[in-house]
Parts: structure tokens; C-alpha cells; sequence
């Protein structure tokens, strides 16, 4: 039965991601559930994820075809965030992460809560936007990326954020490239967490084929789904997460 949850929540996470960002708040609370504890949880979560995320980046290649090149290289700064990010939670304590994640949680969902505020720049006219220079583009990654490593959920918000102020031309391939940096952060974390021993194996499979699932529908999805649904879905969930865990901790 948790097989078949994990493979559903694993569909959801691939599609959220894929359209506006944020899956792990699904696996997440079934992992816990299943009786991981929230380090572990949140390690196979993560590694559960990257297919999805290689899907969802692959579904906007024709978009990301007519980008810029050089906004491929921002994947370095992100990938070597990620590896800071990733490790520093294997060395976390459980109790210590146990106390801290939901105020992680918590930031995740107040970023998804406030996307509205960040569609209402990233959706101006290309000529609107403000432009800024690519090392400090890359610089600005880097902490992004760090968090992204070690807790997900909501850091694409912050990515669609800091995209919108370049030279892309539409919310498509600035979607396509944060679902690049995001497959490339997901892919760093599972490699540092495998080597690890982090991951619940017996776990991990069932949301890993679902996100890969979900991050193909979504890619294909993400041009004609509305963002405001997932983060309605989104923000839902994590409130009801946040508040078991406050309970839970507190």
C-alpha cells in the first residue's frame, strides 16, 4: 500500500516540478508516515526526485534551444552549491534536523504562498526587465543553491526569481532553464547522498519512477497548466506538514 502512495506522490512531485516547483512536499510527509525519520525522509525525497526533474528540463528543450548559451554555465556555481548544501545535511544530527525542518518547511511554503508576487515581474515584457550582470547572476546562485542542497523545497521560486532578470525572452525558457539548474542540484544531492548511505532504499524506488512519470506529463503539461494550481496544492500541503511537525517537535 505505501508502494502505490510513494508511486502516486512520486507522479504529483515530477508534475509540480516540472510546472512551478516545490514536489518534495509530497513524498515528503508519505516518507515520514512510512516511519523515516526526517533526515532520512528528506535524503530519499531528494534522490527520489532527479529523474523527474532530468524529464521536466528535457520537456523545454525547444524553448531552451533559441536561450543564450552561456546561461548553461550558471549549472557550475549550482552544482557546487548543491555539494556544500547536500553535505553539510549528512552531517546534520537527526534530532538537530528533526528541530529544524519545519522552519524549513515553513520558508518553503512562504515562498510558494508569495509567488504571485514574482509572476506579476517574471511575466513583464522582456524590454521591461531589468538586466543583471552574468557573474553576479552566478554569484547570487550560489547561496540558492547551497539551500537547495540541503532542504528543496521552494528554492526554484527563488531561481525563477533571479532568472527573470535576464536576457531570456520568455517564462518558458526561463521556466527551462531553472528545471536545468534544478535537475542539476537534485542530481548532485542524490550522488552525495548515495555515497553517504543516506537513502532508504526500499523507499525510493516507487516515487523514483513516479517522478520520472510525472516530470514527462508535466514537461508537457507546463505550457498549458496554470502555476496557481500546484501552489494552491502545494501550499495546502505543506500547511498541513508544517503544523504536524510544529506539533510533533513542539
Amino acid at each position: 500500500m505505501i508502494e502505490i502512495a510513494l508511486f502516486t506522490t512520486g507522479i504529483l512531485c515530477g508534475i509540480v516540478n516540472a510546472v512551478a516547483g516545490g514536489g518534495i512536499l509530497f513524498v515528503f510527509p508519505v516518507l515520514l508516515a512510512a516511519g523515516l525519520s526526517p533526515l532520512t525522509a528528506a535524503m530519499t525525497s531528494t534522490f527520489a526526485g532527479w529523474p523527474g526533474a532530468l524529464m521536466s528540463a528535457q520537456g523545454y528543450s525547444k524553448d531552451l534551444r533559441r536561450a543564450p548559451k552561456q546561461y548553461f554555465w550558471l549549472v557550475v556555481p549550482c552544482v557546487a552549491g548543491a555539494a556544500v548544501g547536500a553535505y553539510t545535511l549528512t552531517q546534520t544530527p537527526p534530532t538537530t534536523f528533526e528541530t529544524i525542518v519545519p522552519w524549513l518547511i515553513l520558508f518553503s511554503v512562504l515562498l510558494f504562498a508569495f509567488q504571485p508576487q514574482l509572476h506579476k515581474h517574471i511575466h513583464r515584457p522582456a524590454h521591461m526587465r531589468q538586466t543583471s550582470p552574468f557573474l553576479l547572476l552566478a554569484l547570487a546562485l550560489l547561496p540558492v543553491a547551497v539551500y537547495g542542497g540541503y532542504f528543496g523545497a521552494g528554492f526554484g521560486f527563488i531561481v525563477l526569481a533571479l532568472m527573470s532578470f535576464t536576457h531570456l525572452k520568455n517564462i518558458y525558457q526561463i521556466n527551462g532553464m531553472k528545471n536545468v539548474i534544478s535537475a542539476a542540484i537534485s542530481f548532485t544531492c542524490a550522488i552525495t547522498f548515495t555515497l553517504n548511505g543516506g537513502i532508504a532504499w526500499e523507499y525510493a524506488l516507487a516515487p523514483l519512477f513516479g517522478s520520472m512519470l510525472g516530470g514527462f506529463i508535466g514537461a508537457r503539461l507546463a505550457h498549458h497548466l496554470s502555476p496557481h494550481v500546484s501552489r494552491t496544492a502545494v501550499v495546502s500541503t505543506g500547511l498541513c506538514v508544517v503544523g504536524l511537525l510544529f506539533f510533533k517537535v513542539f
